[in-house]
């Protein structure tokens, strides 16, 4: 039996089988159109075969093309080379190494890597301080941009299509494999350093500041940091969503270059009590959202800094893992302390996320409002110098390895 002129739209708020199936997600990025040829034929197949309508020009090159498995495979590479971290403390023990090319499972996609994102996690886990999840390899790297060349299951339709995607792991390498749930489309105009640079820092910000802190329109929000990866990011996106963002800085120029992006105000935390500064501009009020990478002793600070009702919301612990609070206090204000660690949540949830991204930030990647900043670029074999770069704590924005020009 054949059914006629059947269009379905998929949508993951409506069709709530799309949350177990990574490719589904990320054919509904894509806002495509597919017209089923059999009742009960595998939705996997069909998307690989039966896709009819693109919606946009600039995706229909890389959606429509047919590339048989066997084309593919011949044309990837059995080794790549990759930057494992074998011993800790020292950015010079980084080691460029040959690796096998990793195989895409169930709901995966291999990237060619055309650029990594260097983070803080990055630097931890080369330290010995923050080991990989289970299952993750022991190649750094948690953000990627490149084209994907290989997929698991029967989505040979994805082959071809440029990415960016937020990975476990793998990033330092000629080639990554990554969740096709994780996978954002990369649009016209931008380039593979400025998508490389964009995963770790949005999925973290708008999963903590947006959707733990609960920032909205009108909110006022407190972000340390303000000149790093995670800082200008969330500047950005404060600019976007209508939030008046305070952030704090080590230096005079720093502050000045977090105002020239976009804060609304910047706080040196070495001559200035930050907590002082913070109700002299909220005339008292307080702020509605702490984003906090500080902890420690920054903790019992940040909730001074924060109005009744405020959100305190924690994705790292610089000075420290332990604080102490007045739970009274707490109380009698009626604050609310989270947080959040993105790396070791499941595929499922961010594959969650990066449908909440795609819907609601990505289209002003796509129209050219949200860039992200680059501070530096490096190759793959100079990844040991943008360590300690990022250690030196003089960038602004974000460190890249490039692999590809």
């Amino acid at each position: 039996m054949r059914l006629r002129a059947l269009h379905m739209r998929f949508d993951a708020r409506d069709l709530g089988f799309q949350r177990f199936d990574p490719f589904l997600q990320f054919l509904d990025r894509e806002g495509v159109e597919i017209l089923p040829a059999e009742l009960g034929q595998r939705i996997l197949r069909f998307v690989g075969e039966e896709i009819v309508e693109i919606h946009g020009p600039k995706l229909t090159r890389c959606l429509c093309k047919s590339i048989s498995r066997s084309a593919v495979s011949s044309a990837i590479p059995e080794t790549m080379k990759a930057v494992v971290a074998p011993q800790p403390d020292g950015a010079e023990e980084l080691s460029v190494v040959e690796r096998p090319v990793p195989k895409p499972g169930r709901g995966e996609v291999l990237v060619r890597v055309a650029a990594a994102g260097v983070n803080r996690p990055d630097v931890l886990q080369r330290r010995g301080l923050y080991p990989p999840p289970p299952g993750a390899p022991d190649i750094l790297g948690l953000e990627i941009a490149g084209e994907i060349v290989d997929s698991g299951d029967l989505a040979q339709a994805f082959v071809g299509q440029r990415v960016c995607a937020l990975v476990a792991g793998g990033g330092y390498a000629g080639y990554c494999v990554a969740p096709a749930g994780t996978c954002l489309p990369i649009p016209v105009g931008l380039s593979m350093v400025e998508a490389a640079a964009i995963p770790e820092t949005l999925f973290t910000v708008w999963s903590n500041l947006f959707e733990r802190g609960f920032a909205a329109d009108g909110d006022t929000v407190l972000v340390h940091g303000g000149t790093s990866g995670i800082g200008t990011m969330a500047v950005a996106l404060g600019r976007l969503f209508g939030l008046t963002v305070i952030v704090t800085c080590g230096t005079d120029s720093k502050c000045r270059r977090a105002e020239a992006l976009g804060a609304d105000s910047a706080i040196n935390y070495q001559t200035q009590d930050f907590v002082e500064a913070v109700k002299d501009l909220t005339e008292g009020k307080g702020v509605q959202v702490v984003l906090d990478m500080v902890g420690g002793d920054y903790v019992p600070r940040n909730l001074a800094c924060l109005a009744d009702d405020g959100r305190h919301v924690s994705i790292a612990f610089q000075r420290g893992a332990k604080s102490e609070i007045v739970i009274p206090d707490l109380m009698r204000r009626r604050l609310t302390l989270t947080g959040s660690t993105l790396r070791p949540r499941s595929v499922e949830f961010k594959t969650m996320v990066a449908d909440e991204i795609a819907r609601t930030v990505w289209p002003y990647v796509e129209s050219g409002r949200l860039r992200p900043v680059i501070d530096s670029t490096f190759p793959l074999s100079e990844a040991g110098k943008a360590h300690a770069r990022m250690e030196a704590g003089d960038h602004v924005g974000k460190i890249v390895l490039e692999l590809l020009k």
